[in-house]
């Protein structure tokens, strides 16, 4: 008989083009996940509603995600969209009840992220879904039963909260209904700015700060030669964090082996820098065109792979339809029929 694979559940916010910050920090590794475990990822679209968006951009967005993800290597079958499947948002409900305001005001995210939304509201308008969006990701979490969850470290404080919303409503309830759900710690490249190594690469920084998967071969090499080195002459006992972040961006697209020549020679002194940018930048645009080359395929499909999605966010649902039916039988709500 063949054991039961572990679940795995991680989402992404349809926030726009993927960098290769995001890729080699979580996409490539949800990639490689589905080989072990069964996986279920979603595009998170209620999520993209907390902070001050274009309402008009959000369904577009929310599908160019999708097909970004999909051209990336992930399998169709994974994929679902959130808004397609309502019972999270239920499930969300029914998790304010059995949550601690305490516990929300600790969540540290949310003074970050309520100063950057005043900011980009005309009004300084700060919705309460921004307050109340760790108790949704708990439930995006705890829908599907997932027994780990591959996270940051900015993000292990909302995996807690899942934990302690799931013990309270166990107790209240007198059932271990919810397992606990675990953090998967994997190797994670810490990808930089090529412009400013000292910041991560991000879209928000502005275009000079992110490389995305699906550039064009100028423009990646033209940002991977204007990559900050050294500033002053190198020096070979304290590498720099721009010419660190180059070899990181080797050794995460898979081209160990050139880095690690490039490296003995940067240790011997006879580095060029012209040399490792021009090596950094073959990896990330062979990537590119692989992805853009995919990604173009499925557009010439749209209408198929949009059905295909759907389907398979309906086929995902019936585990969170089962979860939530659970979950109000034991709270003491009515159940519909089905």
């Amino acid at each position: 008989m063949t054991e039961k694979r572990k679940q795995v559940l991680s989402c992404i916010q349809p926030t726009g083009d993927i960098h290769f910050g995001n890729y080699f920090g979580a996409i490539k590794n949800w990639v490689n996940l589905q080989e072990e475990y069964d996986c279920v990822y979603g595009v998170v679209d209620y999520h993209a509603m907390t902070m001050p968006y274009d309402v008009k951009k959000l369904r577009t967005n929310t599908w160019d995600m999708v097909f970004s993800l999909l051209a990336a290597g992930i399998k169709p079958d994974n994929l679902f969209v959130q808004s397609l499947i309502p019972e999270h948002a239920e499930l969300c409900w029914i998790f304010n009840c059995f949550t601690s305001f305490g516990w929300m005001e600790r969540m540290t995210q949310f003074k970050d992220k309520s100063s950057l939304s005043a900011q980009k509201s005309k009004d300084s308008f700060i919705s309460v879904g921004l307050f109340d969006y760790p108790i949704l990701q708990a439930a995006d979490i705890l829908i599907y039963k997932a027994d780990f969850v591959p996270v940051g470290k900015d993000q292990t404080q909302h995996l807690e909260l899942t934990r302690d919303i799931a013990h309270r409503l166990n107790n209240s309830v007198g059932k271990e209904y919810f397992v606990m759900p675990e953090t998967l710690y994997t190797e994670t490249p810490n990808i930089r700015s090529t412009a400013d190594p000292s910041r991560k690469m991000s879209k928000s920084a502005g275009e000079k700060h992110y490389i995305g998967i699906f550039s064009d071969e100028a423009r990646i090499r033209k940002q991977v030669r204007s990559a900050v080195t050294d500033v002053g002459e190198p020096d070979k006992e304290n590498m720099s964090e721009g010419v660190a972040n180059l070899f990181e961006l080797m050794n995460a697209g898979d081209a160990k082996s050139t880095a690690d020549n490039l490296l003995q020679d940067y240790k011997a002194g006879s580095l060029k820098y012209v040399d490792l940018k021009d090596a950094v930048g073959n990896v990330l645009v062979e990537l590119a065109q692989k992805f853009s080359t995919k990604r173009a395929e499925l557009l010439e499909n749209k209408r198929e792979v949009k059905d295909q999605i759907k389907a398979s966010s309906e086929v995902i649902r019936k585990q969170a339809k089962e979860t939530l039916r659970e979950v109000k039988d034991l709270t003491g709500l009515l159940i519909p029929k089905s």
